[in-house]
């Protein structure tokens, strides 16, 4: 072989091993998917002799399951929208302020992180359940007669995931924020511009990038969460993750879960192609 023609097939080669793992671990599984939704359901068996479309008929027949895939998006929706809320101020804290204690600053945020999801959703049960610390204190200094419905509902599940996906949106945002010359506010500055003007001209367009990854992030890992809605929203709220676990596990009908998986991969994914669109279009024009 000619060193030309190695140096030619060299990068291949290079991105041959990354290629294999996403083959072996992610392609195939999900082409196993594909093909098991296609399963008849069987008796006592995973599957069935045969392929049929009835899973996928059952699922968009069923306005049980349609009404399923539109509350997890709405708490994804949600989720995502408290966190970019709450978590730009603290990105911007982080990457401009000349903060003394910096590092514990940074602990904080990554602190989440540091602790298993089943622990902190557990965490959770404890703050806002009708007996929990929450009510209890209120309940105690007279604001409240009765426990607040903070458990058990939407409001509990989408409280603990803002508290558990919130560094996911502050690390994309804090970065694209640094990479931001401070020198261009400072120049919309002495031009007159209000400190507003400023933000909404420079410093939001510029970091559209890492408000765009963020919201892509928390917003995926929201659709998928499965632990806390689990935990926090018991049997009253379930989402597309709890319920697709629940016919793989409980009521073992693999082909109607994997049916079930992949309505709400790709509902998702529809999703994040049309806010990725939408911001990208909007970054151009500002």
């Amino acid at each position: 072989m000619t060193p030309g023609r190695t140096k030619g097939i060299g990068p291949y080669l290079l991105i041959l091993p990354a290629v294999l793992l996403l083959g072996i671990f992610l392609v195939l599984p999900y082409l196993n998917i594909v093909l098991m939704s296609f399963r008849v359901p069987g008796q006592g068996t995973p599957y069935g002799v045969g392929f049929t479309a009835g899973n996928y008929i059952k699922f968009f027949t069923d306005s049980f399951y349609i009404m399923q895939v539109v509350n997890t998006l709405w708490i994804g929706l949600l989720t995502t929208a408290i966190c970019l809320v709450v978590g730009f101020p603290v990105a911007w804290q982080l990457a401009r302020a000349d903060m003394k204690f910096r590092g514990l600053a940074y602990g904080l945020v990554l602190s989440p992180l540091l602790v298993g999801i089943v622990i902190r959703s557990y965490g959770w049960t404890i703050l806002l359940g009708n007996n929990g610390l929450i009510n209890r204190t209120l309940m105690n200094i007279g604001l409240i007669e009765r426990p607040l419905p903070l458990m058990y509902n939407a409001l509990g599940i989408v409280i603990a995931l803002v508290h558990v996906f919130l560094p996911f949106m502050i690390l994309p945002i804090m970065a694209a924020i640094q990479g931001v010359d401070p020198s261009l506010h400072a120049a919309a500055r002495s031009l007159g511009a209000s400190k507003t003007t400023a933000f909404r001209r420079i410093i939001l367009p510029l970091s559209l990038p890492g408000i765009q990854a963020g919201c892509i992030l928390v917003f995926v890992l929201s659709l998928s969460a499965y632990v806390t809605p689990s935990l926090i929203g018991g049997l009253r709220v379930k989402t597309m993750a709890v319920t697709v676990v629940d016919a793989l596990i409980d009521t073992f009908q693999w082909p109607f879960g994997s049916a079930l998986a992949l309505c709400l991969s790709v509902t998702g994914a529809i999703a994040v192609v049309i806010f990725a669109r939408l911001t990208r279009m909007k970054w151009k024009a500002s």
